[in-house]
Parts: structure tokens; C-alpha cells; sequence
């Protein structure tokens, strides 16, 4: 495996709406996220994922865009965004531009055109189809934001597809022009100074509509390698591709080093394990760990030698991480740095969602007129009306809406948790006074000083990069164990994912070892005995003595 700058970074995610507002409109943007850089280089991450800042009507909070190449007016200015990307530099972190090109927004001049008529140059920049026989849609394809999937175009009679809102229309990639558009957008952000892409949905962008293959399609990889060679392969940048139909062979095709398409890519198969088979997210199976540590397992494994794995609990289309994984009560700081040293101890790219330092937990608003949150309000109301209880559908966005990840982050305990002067335009989670960042940053102990001992530990360990990994007490109930090894160094990573106490008998060959304990949040460990007691929560990593 060719060793690469980013390999040892920690990524951190902004949602911009939800982060910082620096002028009062109760909208995050970047004069807030730049007001903010020094408490990211405080907590020691290298690189910001940002969520789209693009000039958007906003009908999915930035996912459709109308013009790649301004700034949304809530937001700032495409001199503010310069200013970011030199100020950001400056404290050696790096933007990763978050990357929309599987679809536009419905007002993007390309689409606007396309709507003038069959003969228009851009009319094939789109997915069109001509209606069924009895006038509907061409099949029976559905949204995955709800309804059907194709939305009629009344002056030409014909439908275009849409897998997302019917504002945010497919683009044909399939058309040369759109491969070189979007190739020359790229490469004029490239050469604003960011340190890559992370691209959003990018296994749907090799399509086969008329099979109804929306992900994984036959050209997929091979547009990917265009991109790579005519974009990003020219130069040292980080490219993380969302598939949520990627399988572990699926992800070496994306990232082995001689395939030359992306550096890694996000894949769900431990966050799809807990949803229902048929309800999908709308209904969550409870936590089993058991099925959890396979599915980690497996990944690990299959991406050891070759390709990179993306390291995430969290992100703006999940729930919260100490929500959905750990204890929001009682034990939510200790289950929070528990899940925080699983993560980072694995083999991969850790990424920290906004506040997820600080052991943000999910919302519960009292109305689903307080959601915002497109895909939840439009599936609520098309499930009540296949029969859905209300009530089953308001446990299914309290356990996994969007929203949770969205509300405002929790700065300090003055009114709308600092996040703003003004109205927030989603209301901020009533726990605020007890977690924000000003309360986290006076405690020594706190969740957030853990993470940033977490991102350090990676820049001097180079076994928390490159060690292979080798799980431990497969078969334990309630622990989650590992080994990581390199070169003549072994650590032992343990995590107690239970709010029990655990009585906990180690093999032989783990018995009476000695070294340092790199982290922990109980009392460290420097030796092991037969069996331990492991505390609600408790987590450690032991570096062997040699």
C-alpha cells in the first residue's frame, strides 16, 4: 500500500447550515465556519468535509444545485469561500468541496434550457423519457425521497428522472458534455487551493435507467477513472465516494491503489444492519452488537492490504452517534468516548461529525411541523397515507430522521446555544445548557479533550494508521476487542459496549501483558491480569511493552 499524506489525518464534518451564523439570520455560513477554525485546529483534524455551500434553492439544505460555481447567498461570497480555503490552509487543514454531480437543481441554467424544448443542446445534459401508454410515468421507478421517481415535463409531455426530489433532476452521464462541463467545474475548484471531493451518491451516476439499475451500473468505474485522470488523479487530493450500494469488492474497485479512481469510500453496511428489512429506516431493529462487530470485521479485513475504509458513526443524514450506538442518559459521556476510541483505534480514516465531540444526541420535537428535513416530511405524509400510525412514523424520524444531525450546534448555554443572534431556522436541541462546547472545553475530562487526544494519538502511532487489524473475543456478548499490529508493536484495543459491568476472562495469549495505555477513560490500563472488570462503557488501548 503507497503511504499518502491523508493517511494519518482525521476528517471533520460541517453541515454549514447548522454550524456557526455570524450575522444574525439564524443560517450557519462561512463567515461563522471561519470564525470557528481555531477551535478545529484546537481539536487537532486536518481536513473540513463541507457540506454544499453552492449557489441552491435549498429544496434538499444545498444538495441541489443551481450553479457550482457561486456561493448561496446565505452563506456568503465566493470571496469569503477564498478566504476559508487560505485561512483554513494556514492552520494546515484542507477543504474537501462536497461534490453534487449525480444531479442539478432543478433552476440550473442546464436544466432550465433542457425545459425549452427536445431540440435545445442541453435538453440531453438530462433523463427523459416518454410517458407510459395511459400517460403516467414511464415505469413504476419510486423516489427515495417518496412518490414516484419521474416527473412530467407538461410542455413536452414527456417525464424526466429524478431518484431524489423531483426538483433535483438527474444528469445523463451517459453525454459526453457532461462529463467535460463537470470536469472543467472540478478543476476550477482544484485550482482555488481545496484538498479534494467528497462525492455525494457517486455510484448512481452510471445509471442504467431502462433496466432500472440505478447503482452500481456497468459504466460506473470506468467514469470514475475518466474523472480521476481528467481531475484530481493529476495532483496529491483526498476523493471519498458515498455508495450505499457498495459491497467490501465493491470498495477495492474504488480504491486500490492501481485502479486510480477514488482514495476511499463511505459505505452503510453498519448503519443498514439495524434497519428493518422491509420498513428500512422508518423502523430500527434494536442494537446487536454481534452483528455489529461482523460487519466491522469484515471491512477491516477485506480492506487490508489494498484500498481504504472510512471511519464514521455519524453524518448529516444520521442520527447521532452516542443516540444510535451508545447511552444518551446516563452513561452518554462515557459510551461517547468509548465510541470515539472504538473508531479511531480502527484501521482507516476517522471522520467526527459536528458536535459528535461533544456528545450531541438525537431531538425529539414535539410537532412534525418543527422537522425541516425534506425526505422525512415527504415520506410521513405519503406513509399516513398508506395506513403508517402517526405515532410509528414519529418513532422512525425520533430514531433515524435527518433532522437529528442537523439541529444547531451547541456552542455554549446563552439563548439558541450561541449558534445565533437571530431565529434559528431549525429549532436547537433543549439540552443545550448542559452540552455545548464552552462547558466541554472547562472540563479536563470532557468528551471533547478525549477526541483530541484520539486525533494526536494517530499522528504519533503510526500503528493506529497502518497496524493491521485481528479481532479478538469474537464471540463476546458485550465487547467489542481487537489487536492491531506492525512491524514488532501490538495493540490491543477493548471496548465494553454495554452499560453493565463486564467481567471479562482474556485468552492466555493476552494474559499478563505490560506497555502503555494510550488512552483510556476509566483508570488506565498497564497490565492484564486472567480476567478484567471493565466498567459501563469502558474502553482502553494498551500498546505492548517489548
Amino acid at each position: 500500500m503507497k503511504t499518502k499524506w491523508w493517511h494519518n489525518a482525521v476528517v471533520y464534518q460541517i453541515y454549514p447550515r447548522s454550524f456557526m451564523d455570524s450575522n444574525g439570520d439564524g443560517i450557519g455560513d462561512i463567515g461563522g465556519i471561519i470564525s470557528k477554525l481555531d477551535y478545529l485546529h484546537q481539536l487537532g483534524i486536518n481536513l473540513i468535509w463541507l457540506s454544499p455551500v453552492y449557489r441552491s434553492p435549498m429544496d434538499d439544505n444545498g444538495y441541489d444545485i443551481s450553479d457550482y460555481e457561486d456561493i448561496a447567498a446565505e452563506f456568503g461570497t465566493l470571496a469569503q469561500m477564498d478566504t476559508l480555503i487560505a485561512q483554513a490552509k494556514a492552520r494546515d487543514i484542507h477543504i474537501l468541496m462536497d461534490l453534487v454531480v449525480n444531479h442539478t437543481s432543478d433552476e440550473h441554467p442546464w436544466f432550465l434550457e433542457a425545459l425549452k424544448g427536445k431540440d435545445n443542446p442541453y435538453r440531453d445534459f438530462y433523463i427523459w423519457r416518454k410517458a407510459a401508454a395511459d400517460g403516467g410515468p414511464p415505469n413504476d421507478f419510486h423516489s427515495y425521497f417518496g412518490g414516484s421517481g419521474w416527473a412530467l415535463d407538461e410542455a413536452s409531455g414527456d417525464y424526466y428522472l429524478h431518484q431524489f426530489s423531483k426538483r433535483q433532476p438527474d444528469l445523463n452521464w451517459d453525454n459526453p458534455r457532461v462529463h467535460a462541463e463537470v470536469h472543467a467545474m472540478m478543476n476550477r475548484w482544484l485550482a482555488k487551493g481545496i484538498g479534494g471531493f467528497r462525492m455525494d451518491v457517486i455510484d448512481l451516476i452510471g445509471k442504467e435507467v431502462d433496466r432500472q439499475i440505478m447503482a452500481n451500473g456497468k459504466n460506473l468505474h470506468a467514469l470514475i477513472r475518466q474523472m480521476n485522470r481528467a481531475t484530481f488523479g493529476k495532483g496529491d487530493y483526498v476523493t471519498v465516494g458515498e455508495a450505499w450500494s457498495a459491497s467490501p469488492e465493491d470498495a477495492l474497485l474504488y480504491s486500490a491503489d492501481d485502479r486510480e479512481e477514488l482514495s476511499m469510500v463511505f459505505q452503510f453496511d453498519h448503519i443498514k444492519q439495524f434497519w428493518d428489512e422491509t420498513e428500512g429506516k422508518w423502523r430500527s431493529k434494536p442494537f446487536d452488537l454481534a452483528g455489529f462487530k461482523t460487519v466491522i470485521d469484515k471491512w477491516q479485513t477485506a480492506l487490508s492490504h489494498q484500498g481504504w475504509n472510512s471511519l464514521f458513526w455519524s453524518n448529516h443524514d444520521l442520527p447521532r452517534a452516542v443516540s444510535k450506538f451508545g447511552d444518551e442518559g446516563e452513561f452518554r459521556e462515557a459510551s461517547a468516548k468509548m465510541l470515539a476510541t472504538a473508531l479511531h483505534c480502527l484501521k482507516g480514516t476517522p471522520y467526527i461529525y459536528q458536535g459528535e465531540e461533544i456528545g450531541m444526541t438525537n431531538v425529539r420535537f414535539d410537532t412534525v411541523d418543527e422537522y425541516r428535513d425534506i425526505e422525512s416530511l415527504n415520506l410521513y405524509q405519503e406513509r399516513l397515507q398508506q395506513g403508517v400510525s402517526h405515532e410509528d412514523m414519529m418513532s422512525g424520524i425520533y430514531a433515524n430522521g435527518r433532522d437529528n444531525a442537523r439541529t444547531p450546534m451547541q456552542w455554549d448555554s446563552s439563548e439558541n446555544a450561541g449558534f445565533t443572534t437571530g431565529t434559528p431556522w431549525i429549532g436547537v436541541n433543549p439540552n443545550y445548557r448542559d452540552i455545548n462546547v464552552a462547558a466541554a472545553l472547562a472540563q479536563p475530562d470532557s468528551i471533547f479533550w478525549h477526541y483530541q487526544k484520539l486525533v494526536a494519538l494517530r499522528k504519533q502511532h503510526p500503528i493506529l494508521v497502518y497496524g493491521d487489524f485481528q479481532q479478538v473475543l469474537t464471540e463476546h456478548p458485550q465487547v467489542f476487542a481487537w489487536l492491531r499490529t506492525l512491524g514488532d508493536d501490538t495493540l490491543l484495543v477493548v471496548n465494553n459496549f454495554s452499560r453493565e459491568p463486564v467481567t471479562l476472562h482474556l485468552p492466555e495469549s493476552l494474559q499478563n501483558w505490560h506497555g502503555e495505555c494510550l488512552i483510556s477513560h476509566y483508570t488506565p490500563r498497564h497490565t492484564l491480569a486472567a480476567s478484567l472488570e471493565l466498567q459501563p462503557y469502558e474502553s482502553f488501548a494498551l500498546l505492548k511493552g517489548r
